[in-house]
């Protein structure tokens, strides 16, 4: 009974065809191939996004432990003059 058959697959097919119409169907798959590429885009775009984030973060830690205070050898602590903060 959960089964999905062609016989079930074309009979949804025709109830399509006869809600919509035929001239309508081709329209409405070319607004969904258009959606799901703009979704794309936009997810790629999120994730490129992100990578430069975490990528901006790495170098500004970077930065931060380039400014650390350094300990010298008699136990005295000075601040790195080597940073660009």
């Amino acid at each position: 009974m959960g089964s999905i058959g062609p016989a079930h697959i074309i009979i949804v097919l025709v109830a399509f065809v006869l809600l919509f119409g035929a001239k309508k169907l081709p329209d409405m798959a070319r607004s969904v191939g258009q959606s799901m590429r703009i979704f794309k885009a936009e997810t790629t775009q999120l994730k490129d996004d992100k990578s430069a984030d975490v990528q901006s973060q790495q170098a500004q830690q970077a930065s931060n432990v380039e400014d650390a205070e350094i300990v010298d050898s008699d136990g005295d602590t000075r601040r790195s003059t080597t940073g660009t903060n």
